[in-house]
């Protein structure tokens, strides 16, 4: 499967925090059909990607991509069949309304629903300038009543709930749109940096590992890390892209600009040995590079980072414009770039580039 295919099935997939079934089936079959080693998750739904070609003698390079996605839960049923919910991780109260998601029934279909707050005709002239709270919010799937929605469509109480959006690729300009590119970008970086390094010799254990729910605090990271045991990592993310509203001299992570190393966020302060090296090597090899450093966020090497002794991490970025809402564009060039650079650097490492961090 090529790299574009991959990303659509990815992007497409319906994958909340905690329910990222979808997800873990698409990347288990390509891991399966490019023979990239066993494979196996976790009762959280973490993705474990072991080369045969692990010996165990040698230094373990964890590469590791979060599989869920910015997502909702149904709270409760209310007496006219609506849906209150609550999100799962980091909306704006202005993304959330009057777009379409879909509901998972009890066994297992999706129902489409629309995300609904009181019409403008109904609003006092102070409602009408103001943001609508997502407790403000309701889903509406077209039922009645609260059996309607219990025995009729089958939904209840702690349903997951995605946004409802189809994969679109601009060929002509390279620029894909979609939903949940942070981070289904990530997971596809991870399967195609093991598929490109399935027949190389390294001088490290390379281990592919999709993390669950970091969308509500890293909460598969915690425990892949302590799986892995990674001597160092690599963490594959969807950033956001800055290039449509900060001034040109603030923009550091700009669409059609190449990945984004981050050097610090509210997770982490990147080890700057490790960071260094990654910069460098892009920048002699021809691959576009750009830097951040972020006054909020977070991703899983903050977890990482903290483990098995204390562990190098650097986090290469896709840029992704508008993230944590329900629709992204992202740029083809900027993903393989991002795979190009975490080849080139996996390809270098060894127990003594290792210790030099």
């Amino acid at each position: 499967m090529n790299s574009l295919k991959l990303i659509e099935q990815l992007s497409n997939a319906y994958g909340a925090c905690g329910f990222e079934d979808q997800v873990v089936e698409i990347a288990e079959k390509f891991a399966q059909d490019e023979a990239l080693g066993s494979v196996r998750h976790d009762c959280n739904l973490n993705v474990y990607i072991t080369p045969e070609k692990n010996a165990g003698q040698k230094p373990v390079v964890m590469v590791d991509a979060h599989s869920d996605e910015v997502s909702f839960i149904v709270q409760a049923i209310k007496p006219n069949g609506t849906l209150q919910f609550l999100p799962l991780g980091g909306w704006s109260n202005y993304t959330v309304p009057a777009h379409k998601v879909k509901v998972q029934t009890y066994d297992g279909r999706w129902v489409s629903g629309i995300v609904a707050s009181t019409p403008v005709h109904f609003l006092s002239a102070a409602q009408k300038n103001a943001c609508p709270t997502i407790a403000d919010m309701v889903i509406d799937i077209g039922s009645t009543s609260k059996e309607e929605t219990e025995k009729v469509y089958n939904i209840h109480i702690g349903a997951p709930v995605v946004p409802d959006v189809t994969f679109e690729y601009d060929e002509s300009n390279d620029v894909m749109l979609g939903k949940a590119f942070d981070n289904r970008l990530g997971c596809a970086a991870v399967l195609d940096t093991m598929k490109d390094l399935k027949n190389e010799d390294l001088g490290v254990d390379v281990v592919g590992v999709l993390s669950s729910q970091e969308e509500i605090g890293e909460r598969g990271a915690f425990v892949t890390r302590d799986v892995v045991k990674p001597d160092i990592a690599i963490c594959f993310e969807g950033c956001p892209a800055d290039d449509t509203f900060n001034p040109d001299y603030f923009i550091q992570t700009a669409m059609k600009k190449g990945p984004m190393l981050r050097h610090f966020d509210k997770s982490m302060v990147t080890n700057p040995r490790f960071q260094r090296f990654a910069l460098e090597l892009g920048r002699e090899l021809g691959i576009p590079v750009q830097e951040s450093v972020r006054s909020g966020g977070g991703t899983n090497g903050g977890p990482i980072h903290l483990s098995n002794g204390g562990v190098p991490v650097i986090i290469i970025g896709v840029p992704v414009r508008y993230i944590h809402s329900h629709h992204g564009f992202a740029c083809m060039a900027d993903y393989n770039n991002s795979v190009k650079l975490a080849v080139e650097i996996i390809k270098r490492l060894n127990d003594e580039t290792i210790k030099s961090f």
